[in-house]
């Protein structure tokens, strides 16, 4: 486990403190540098902190809240859950980007920077076998490409994402509305330690927390927050499903659907998704088409940087061609001599590169990687 500094200390704290929720945790943290200058702070001091009122003022003052912290902490380390808190660096970059990301975030097992590269994949606790298959299919195919799946380890679809991940030997991510070591529902506990074992099962909850009410909406803003899209299988015309695809979209991320039977209750929810624009999902293929270039570079399984998720399709030569190309202008002169290959397959290689929007060639004879 990670160390648990002072500041983590204080994140806990603070967040643990009745009507400090993630809007204002981010604006007191961010006024005044630090979870350790909030607590540190005079009541005066926060009244100045737009949006702060009197009670709150108070309550942070009052510091009730250290012995439920290091109460919180000591299970953590008993039980190997670590405590992420947005400075550090195995936060996810895509989370900390939202509007709203959570102070604190408990995580049981391991997140790798691969998981940059992640999809979700929700849907209907209560789906056709259609919906389970396509569910646990696209799984399948999205993890051999090399994406993470994300969902929410609920009944049905979530579930048959999770297992479809697991049985292609891929990692997935389980984002709970309960604490990591209260896993709801309860059927479901041998799953989530089979996801903590080939990925993680995260919470912004205590870990031994059982869903507060409305838990689960906010948790719905986790799962769309850690992915790059988010793909709803089965859903109905009012769903929480569609509370994931709303937040996707205010958060930026691509919205997709599967579509269903036009007579079918489950399908009304993706089929309005796709009268409003979302994109039309029957493989893998139309997720890596559908997805645009990475705001930040990721990594991929074999450690090599990624700016476009097309890049998990390329072929062994368009791979090896495209790595020898970087941020800055490079020869094509320099490609063939260091690939090996004739000059005619480099130039062919490029153009279906430049086609798929991963380089762009400059004047000359130079090409550079595709940036956002």
């Amino acid at each position: 486990m990670a160390q648990i500094t002072d500041e983590h200390r204080a994140a806990l704290q603070l967040t643990l403190i009745p009507g400090v929720g993630p809007r204002h945790y981010r604006l007191l943290v961010s006024h005044f540098q630090s979870a350790a200058g909030v607590l540190g702070s005079s009541a005066k001091q926060l009244r100045s902190v737009p949006g702060m009122g009197t009670k709150l003022c108070q309550a942070i003052c009052r510091q009730q809240q250290a012995g439920a912290a290091q109460r919180i902490i000591s299970c953590c380390q008993q039980h190997q859950v670590e405590i992420l808190i947005p400075a550090d660096a195995t936060y996810p970059t895509l989370l900390s980007e939202i509007h709203d990301p959570p102070g604190i975030l408990f995580c049981r097992g391991l997140l790798k920077p691969p998981d940059a590269l992640s999809i979700a994949i929700v849907g209907m606790r209560r789906p056709s076998q259609y919906g389970l298959r396509t569910a646990c299919r696209l799984a399948e195919e999205l993890s051999r490409a090399g994406f993470t799946i994300v969902s929410g380890l609920a009944r049905g679809i979530d579930a048959a994402a999770h297992r479809g991940a697991l049985s292609a030997g891929g990692r997935t991510l389980a984002v709970l509305g309960s604490g990591v070591l209260n896993t709801y529902p309860q059927e479901h506990r041998e799953l989530a330690l089979a996801i903590a074992a080939q990925g993680a099962v995260l919470s912004e909850f205590p870990p031994l927390s059982a869903p507060p009410r409305g838990a689960f909406p906010q948790r719905n803003r986790l799962i769309t927050g850690l992915s790059l899209g988010v793909i709803v299988v089965e859903a109905a015309s009012r769903s929480g499903a569609l509370i994931s695809a709303r937040h996707a979209m205010e958060q930026g991320r691509e919205v997709l659907a599967v579509p269903g039977q036009i007579d079918s209750h489950r399908a009304r929810g993706c089929h309005l998704l796709l009268k409003d624009g979302a994109a039309l999902v029957e493989s893998a293929t139309d997720v890596l088409q559908t997805l645009g270039p990475l705001a930040h570079p990721a990594t991929d399984r074999q450690g090599r940087p990624l700016f476009h998720p097309r890049e998990l399709q390329l072929n062994a030569q368009e791979q090896a061609v495209l790595d020898l190309i970087g941020e800055r202008a490079t020869s094509i002169d320099v490609i063939v001599q260091q690939s090996g290959l004739p000059t005619a397959r480099v130039l062919a290689t490029i153009s279906a590169l430049e086609m798929g929007q991963l380089l762009d060639r400059l004047s000359g004879q130079y090409v550079v990687r595709h940036k956002p």
